[in-house]
């Protein structure tokens, strides 16, 4: 069992690494030599199991992985430590380049820059697309739900009935290859150097003082109270790590709400990109271009909480959970269904992006760039000074 430690001293271990967070999931390996080889917080068998839980909850990967790790070093206060010291500096970045983005975009060079990176935006999503894929469609099953996920939102439909859908039609068409539905053995996982009891009321505590504050908002500001509601939601759904949040988050932002056309959107995406820290941060950049930095911080903290609270919930009975064919089966239904919503999405970001050959050749260029794995902040950042160049 893990000697726990500090808060405090997660805290700041998280902050510096946050500094450096980026490649999304890829920093997940940096995660594990901080807290596995370097401090030895957490044993490598630990690691590996925590990894394999915040694959299977909603949230970014290396987020989840972050609090987990957290979690185990010291407890559920040293998961909210890693947490949020992760997260900072992508914010505060993030809030940083949305204000030089409200007061630059309408200038030549920079509209030009940021029409390349909405073709790179598009480049990065069907790159998400087929990677996730090439994962996920082991059978015709697995396609069938993937084209009717794809279809079902090309036509403007909920992403979140999709989910919810093609995890109940997993539990249908997935019968057969998982024994025993329903099956679970009685073994639980430790949760580290925190007792169950002292993990869920921590859990419980948070959830209150979530409910609280957005309570609050609905008598403060009916649109901060909006905007909280359509993140957190986002959130809770967003199985698959981090890209999984943006058929979720193209939704709510410009189809159902109309609070800002797909080329603000993307070009917010172009800008996650080049921040520290998980995709998701895009969610700070739609509060603070709506409501400024306040705004900015209710889209962060909204986009990232459910998933926290999801993590210290299921902790202790994953390994129960990981052997359930109910599971199973609603899982496999589920990330067929993100599949044929991010197909859905490369088609919308598509549609809305201004084409010609030169974007054209850079599009396919940094798919290409990107299926090699180039590392995706030197793909956005020279994409990006071609841009301005030639476009």
């Amino acid at each position: 069992m893990e000697e726990r430690i500090p808060a405090l001293k997660i805290f700041f271990a998280f902050l510096r690494l946050g500094l450096t967070a980026f490649g999304g999931p890829a920093m997940v390996a940096y995660i594990r030599d901080l807290v596995v080889k370097r401090y030895r917080w957490v044993r490598e068998e630990s690691f590996r199991e925590g990894v394999a839980l915040v694959q299977s909850i909603p949230g970014a990967t290396a987020m989840q992985a972050a609090a987990y790790a957290g979690l185990r070093a010291g407890g559920a206060r040293g998961a909210l430590a890693a947490y949020v010291g992760f997260s900072l500096p992508a914010f505060f970045l993030m809030v940083f380049l949305s204000m030089a983005y409200q007061r630059a975009h309408g200038l030549p060079h920079v509209m030009a820059l940021f029409r390349g990176l909405q073709i790179i935006v598009v480049a990065m999503v069907a790159n998400a697309t087929v990677g996730f894929g090439k994962k996920t469609i082991l059978s015709w099953k697995d396609l069938v739900l993937v084209v009717a996920s794809a279809s079902f939102l090309v036509a403007r439909g909920s992403p979140v009935l999709a989910i919810i859908a093609s995890g109940l039609a997993g539990l249908v068409l997935f019968r057969q290859e998982f024994a025993n539905p329903g099956g679970m053995d009685n073994a639980s996982h430790d949760p580290g150097n925190n007792s169950l009891k002292d993990l869920m009321r921590f859990a419980f505590l948070c959830a209150f003082v979530v409910m609280l504050g957005v309570s609050a908002l609905f008598f403060i500001n009916r649109s901060f109270f909006h905007l909280a509601i359509m993140m957190l939601k986002i959130d809770l759904f967003a199985f698959g790590g981090g890209y999984a949040s943006l058929p979720l988050m193209f939704h709510e932002v410009v189809e159902a709400r109309h609070l800002m056309d797909a080329k603000s959107l993307m070009d917010g995406i172009a800008l996650g990109q080049v921040t520290p820290g998980p995709i998701v941060i895009t969610a700070a950049f739609v509060g603070f271009l709506l409501y400024g930095f306040v705004g900015a911080v209710i889209g962060a903290v909204s986009i990232f909480t459910p998933s926290f609270l999801v993590l210290l919930l299921v902790v202790p009975y994953f390994d129960r959970l990981k052997r359930s064919s109910w599971f199973k089966m609603a899982m496999r239904g589920i990330l067929s269904s993100f599949v044929g919503l991010l197909l859905a999405v490369t088609i919308r970001f598509g549609a809305a992006a201004q084409w010609s050959w030169v974007a054209a050749v850079l599009c396919v260029g940094a798919f290409i760039a990107l299926r090699l794995k180039v590392d995706i902040l030197w793909v956005v950042l020279v994409g990006g000074a071609l841009s301005a160049l030639m476009l």
